[in-house]
């Protein structure tokens, strides 16, 4: 038995002519909202004013996309942000830098052994004075075991 698997879930029909369901929505939306505007204002001068911005939103919801997504969940996140809580856990102190004193390190404190330093790759480097500093410890012996 076979079953027909949907595919291309994720585009929308094309209702309306070129438009989706929710593209006709927003455009019919915006006109409504258009209308109401010039009937309760009466003077069309005055009303374009109140009416260019609802029709750029109404446009802009139907039609543009922010980072492959629609704009509504660009307007959805804004309201999230603005509304929600928002929690700072680190904030960043800013100091003055405080210069340190280089001294030489005095020949007799130079160690007995000769460490190589590896700039190839910072973990072998790593790996390699961790093999070092286990050796030098004298609680543990090479399998990590202590002594006692």
């Amino acid at each position: 038995m076979r079953f027909q698997v949907p595919q291309f879930i994720e585009v929308e029909d094309k209702i309306f002519g070129p438009l989706t369901f929710k593209q006709f929505a927003y455009l019919i939306g915006g006109a409504g909202l258009c209308f109401v505007i010039y009937h309760f204002v009466g003077s069309l001068y005055i009303s374009i004013i109140f009416m260019l911005p609802v029709a750029g939103v109404s446009l802009a919801l139907a039609f543009y996309r922010y980072n492959g997504k629609p704009f509504i969940f660009v307007v959805e996140s804004a309201f999230k942000y603005f509304f929600g809580n928002k929690l700072y856990i680190w904030k960043k102190q800013e100091r003055e830098p405080v210069a340190r004193k280089q001294t030489a390190a005095p020949a007799e404190q130079a160690p007995d052994f000769y460490i190589p330093k590896l700039s190839d790759s910072k973990l072998k480097e790593l790996t390699w004075s961790l093999d070092i500093k286990q050796a030098e410890n004298p609680v543990t012996d090479s399998g990590g075991q202590k002594n006692v």
